[in-house]
């Protein structure tokens, strides 16, 4: 099988450490833990890689607790929301789904909300922080799809559009200057606040949501972490789950990440690349 990606693309240490982690991984049922990193091919924007810019994202107490920060929230996320729509799974989403079709990846654990390991084709996919497709009511519980909700943003708010955001977000969030005039839908069952169905900051994980991502890690040999500083305690905690039961854990990361220290191979590179690499080696 010949490699999607060249191996000048990685440098002699990153290829040294690559071949470190081919030789642990061989004969071993691989979880995946994914990161932002692993969706910046399909150009969504990182939140810590080189350049990106800094930000405070919006709470949940704030989204809660104040109508023009959920006006804020929902105008970006709108704008946000269209750029997302628009995005096509890069070659190592596929290749993730490649690797799970030939039995070798047994399940893949994301902290993004983009959706995209889903369209590649992989089958069991936890997303930890849940996925902008959805929508939710937080009064009646009423779920929604995100394209429907966009619709009626777009019937309310007719004046809005792309032109109003300066930037995207990884989370599906653009910035957005002049909000004053956006109308934020309501859920058409109950009147209620509608959110979409994704952990905003402030907010915990499902314990539900976490258990299907931890008995991901549990039933597998290795531990693949995939474009995450894993600053986020979610994914460290997966991490801290892998060491307590003795599988390596290999780290695929441009920059440190919070759990070097802990990890069997750490390679500084980009996912798609090492993946198409890692595919070659493991695959016959």
């Amino acid at each position: 099988m010949t490699s999607t990606a060249p191996a000048l693309a990685l440098g002699d240490e990153a290829l040294a450490e690559l071949a470190r982690a081919a030789e642990l991984l061989k004969g071993r049922r691989i979880a995946a833990l994914t990161g932002a990193g692993v969706s910046t091919d399909s150009g969504i924007p990182d939140y810590r890689g080189a350049g990106a810019p800094v930000r405070t994202p919006m709470t949940y107490s704030q989204f809660l607790a104040d109508e023009p920060y959920r006006k804020r929230y929902w105008a970006g996320s709108h704008l946000g929301w269209s750029r997302f729509a628009t995005s096509r799974p890069n070659s190592g989403h596929r290749m993730l789904a490649e690797l799970e079709q030939a039995g070798l990846v047994t399940g893949v654990v994301t902290q993004n909300v983009d959706g995209l390991h889903v369209r590649a084709g992989s089958q069991r996919v936890v997303d930890l922080h849940g996925s902008m497709d959805r929508v939710v009511c937080l009064h009646c519980g009423q779920a929604f799809s995100r394209e429907a909700v966009a619709e009626r943003i777009s019937v309310l708010n007719p004046w809005f559009d792309e032109s109003a955001a300066s930037r995207v977000n990884p989370d599906g969030d653009a910035e957005v200057d002049d909000v004053s005039r956006f109308a934020v839908p309501e859920c058409t069952v109950c009147g209620g606040t509608l959110k979409p169905d994704i952990v905003f900051f402030g907010e915990f994980v499902p314990p539900v949501k976490f258990e299907e991502a931890r008995s991901i890690v549990a039933r597998a040999d290795a531990l693949v972490v995939l474009g995450s500083s894993l600053v986020v305690n979610s994914g460290v905690r997966l991490v801290g789950l892998a060491q307590k039961r003795r599988i390596p854990v290999i780290i695929v990361n441009r920059g440190v990440t919070k759990a070097d220290a802990r990890a069997a191979v750490k390679i500084d590179a980009g996912t798609s690349e090492t993946l198409a690499l890692l595919r070659d080696a493991l695959l016959p």
